[in-house]
């Protein structure tokens, strides 16, 4: 009689051990590889630490104008956009982006045949038109209405605060140079200049 009462008190015991290591375990589910492959450990950082902040980016967009609302719409590290709307409908996304996060993105550049106030710029498409400031700032007008034409898209990248743009990065190459010694020549820091 010993074993069996030894058997009774031992079983509720190695069931419930048994139910702990196999809950314990880590067995795969379906959603471990998405999460390794969306995590990127080991990976280069999608956007560069040197990128600006999209904040920075605000105060170069164009301006509300009679029917026009300019309304913001996305803003991150390297990145802002803004709607344009008219009478409620969206009819383009303006945007700027620092390339320094995605330098294949200057590329389509170096063989523009065209320009606008002195930038180069190409279609993308039928439905974006882009520029490029000072080899590293893109802006970029992308339709959202097939009413929003390619003219339409030139003149609202010309109510752009280019200049100030232009001006964006010699502001920190002159924070940068401060750091410098007082005997070291400043940084140069070519400026694309519009085309007369």
């Amino acid at each position: 009689m010993l074993p069996t009462r030894w058997l009774r008190r031992l079983a509720p015991m190695l069931v419930g051990l048994i139910f702990l290591v196999t809950a314990c375990s880590s067995a795969p589910n379906k959603y471990d590889q998405v999460q390794k492959d969306t995590t990127g450990f080991g990976k280069p950082a999608a956007v560069s630490k040197e990128a600006q902040k999209g904040g920075t980016f605000n105060q170069f967009f164009p301006k509300s104008e009679g029917d026009f609302d300019v309304v913001p719409s996305q803003e991150k590290k390297g990145f802002a956009a803004y709607k344009l709307n008219k009478d409620g409908a969206t009819l383009a996304t303006l945007s700027i982006n620092d390339t320094i996060s995605l330098p294949a993105a200057v590329t389509k550049y170096g063989t523009a045949t065209e320009n606008i106030a002195g930038y180069p710029s190409v279609n993308q498409g039928t439905t974006a038109t882009g520029l490029l400031v000072n080899g590293r700032y893109q802006v970029k007008v992308l339709s959202k209405s097939t009413s929003f034409s390619q003219t339409d898209r030139v003149d609202w990248l010309q109510k752009f605060d280019l200049k100030g743009l232009a001006e964006l990065e010699v502001a920190d190459n002159k924070s940068s140079d401060a750091k410098q010694s007082p005997n070291a020549p400043p940084a140069l820091n070519p400026v694309l200049q519009p085309a007369a």
